[in-house]
């Protein structure tokens, strides 16, 4: 390759904030692929990272003793362990291993004599070699060799295993994802430790490296779910996915609706428990967290807890869970339908009591409502916004102040807003973030139905509801299953029966398995 260095030469200053695909693609097919010449093959690798502007591109010069060749050893500073490259990489070929430089096939026995302490390959692509090293591995390069030897040193920093912070249980494991996928990979085998736990990789493409690390157990899992995952993650068109929360929104089943479609989730016990009914999990580097499909509202619903807990205990949390669900979604809009339209449905007592509060109101009771609606929405989401030790007493303080504020000015009445307090903190015992925000928005559609026509028009969006949610599917699962469509399975739908009797898996999902193993 002669005329290699001239030609990039050539292309200008521009090329150098190129990406590396745009730089690779470019090249003639015989360029593609590493070259004897140890200085070509550096000087192709600088020029794709931008070196020496570049300051984490390290190249280490090398001599081999045992071979005696030069050799470079390049990575990027901060993705990896400089320990690891010091005393497993760099020592050893420092040392003169006698019987190296006889072998045929040197770049082989560097990786079985000399490197034996980390995972190593070899490999003669360049565009290989560039995503390796943007992964956090490093390269070495040997004069005379037309082969690249990957070295397995990932080493950047991360913050260590906490506890929960979104999903906060009282019983049960307190361990929590981290930004680590290799380490997230560890907590679900210490979870599910089956010889069929298996780990697939999909790389996204686009620029530097998008890639998606997706699990499941081969005999549980159906076969065509894993395909459907898998094919929907090959046809994603990006140029970069940052994070799980980015490529949900990619392979959700319909991204403008407010019905979620796929789970996320920061416990490792929970996703073990979707693997051992036959679900899939995928989980991304740098992601605290990880994604499970198909979902049903079922599992939105549901909570780790209340497995831990008795079985009455359990069941009594859930239906205290399935009444702050409606509570969270109709509570408002019956108010303003019963006030409006069904007064005499209320007793004597209390319609008096609601006609005295509103005596000196200037509003109407739906612009009250929906005042104290979105003054709620803002306190709550400038709690979540605002520093940790002040963000509760914000919350607390501001609803308070506000609440008693607006009565006193005659704004609002009483009763509207211990209303709308048991809505607020109905909402906050919804389990998942999805569908809390499913609920939250849905009650404001809610709140325009019992406004418009009272209980006809709010029971008749509750059926359109029913009937929507039925035909909502989750990579081919039906939302409300196995309910709507009816499948067999344990029963765990709003209140769960003893463990002992969970023998059979949701068919909704059609394990491969369908009865669970009592021996395992």
């Amino acid at each position: 390759m002669p005329g290699t260095q001239a030609a990039h030469n050539n292309q200008g200053e521009n090329k150098n904030s190129a990406s590396n695909e745009e730089i690779i693609s470019d090249l003639r097919p015989n360029e593609e692929t590493l070259t004897f010449d140890l200085k070509e093959n550096v000087s192709f690798l600088k020029k794709v990272f931008c070196y020496p502007i570049n300051h984490d591109f390290v190249i280490r010069q090398i001599y081999i003793k045992s071979i005696k060749r030069q050799a470079v050893l390049i990575f990027l500073q901060g993705m990896v362990d400089v320990n690891t490259i010091e005393n497993q990489i760099i020592k050893p070929l420092l040392e003169d291993n006698i019987g190296v430089s006889e072998v045929s096939d040197i770049a082989s026995s560097l990786i079985s004599k000399i490197i034996t302490g980390k995972n190593a390959y070899k490999t003669d692509s360049f565009k290989q070699v560039t995503k390796e090293i943007v992964n956090g591995n490093s390269i070495l390069i040997i004069q005379g060799l037309k082969e690249a030897i990957i070295l397995a040193t990932v080493g950047y920093e991360h913050r260590p295993i906490q506890k929960t912070t979104s999903e906060n249980t009282l019983k049960g494991p307190k361990e929590a994802f981290i930004e680590s996928e290799l380490t997230n990979r560890a907590l679900i085998r210490k979870y599910v430790r089956d010889e069929k736990l298996v780990t697939e990789t999909i790389d996204l493409g686009g620029k530097g490296s998008n890639i998606v690390i997706f699990m499941y157990i081969a005999d549980l899992a159906n076969d065509d779910l894993v395909k459907t995952v898998k094919s929907r993650m090959q046809n994603i068109q990006a140029d970069k996915i940052q994070s799980l929360s980015i490529l949900e929104q990619y392979i959700e089943d319909r991204p403008y609706s407010l019905v979620p479609t796929v789970l996320s989730t920061e416990r490792p016990d929970r996703v073990a428990a979707f693997l051992s009914e036959g679900h899939v999990a995928v989980l991304m580097d740098g992601s605290p967290e990880a994604l499970i499909a198909p979902v049903t509202f079922w599992s939105l619903f549901q909570n780790p807890e209340d497995q831990y807990q008795r079985w009455t205990y359990g069941n009594f949390i859930r239906i205290i869970r399935i009444l702050c669900c409606f509570i969270a979604l109709l509570a408002p809009g019956l108010f303003i339908a019963v006030t409006s339209y069904h007064v005499d449905m209320i007793p004597t007592d209390l319609v008096l009591a609601i006609a005295a509060s509103r005596e000196k109101l200037p509003f109407p009771a739906f612009i009250e409502v929906l005042i104290m609606e979105i003054s709620f929405e803002l306190l709550r989401e400038a709690g979540v916004r605002i520093p940790t030790p002040i963000g509760p007493t914000i919350g607390i303080v501001g609803a308070l102040i506000l609440g008693q504020a607006a009565v006193e000015a005659n704004i609002v009445s009483p009763i509207l807003v211990i209303i709308v307090a048991i809505t607020g903190l109905a909402s906050f015992a919804i389990p998942e973030m999805s569908l809390s925000f499913m609920i939250r928005i849905g009650r404001f559609l809610f709140l325009i139905a019992g406004v418009s026509m009272g209980f006809y028009a709010i029971a008749a969006l509750f059926t359109i509801c029913i009937a929507y949610l039925s035909s909502v599917q989750s990579f081919g699962v039906y939302f409300m299953s196995p309910f709507a469509p009816n499948y067999n399975s344990s029963k765990d739908l709003v209140v769960r029966p003893p463990v002992w009797k969970q023998w059979l898996r949701p068919l909704n999902i059609k394990p491969k398995q369908e009865v669970r193993d009592k021996k395992s």
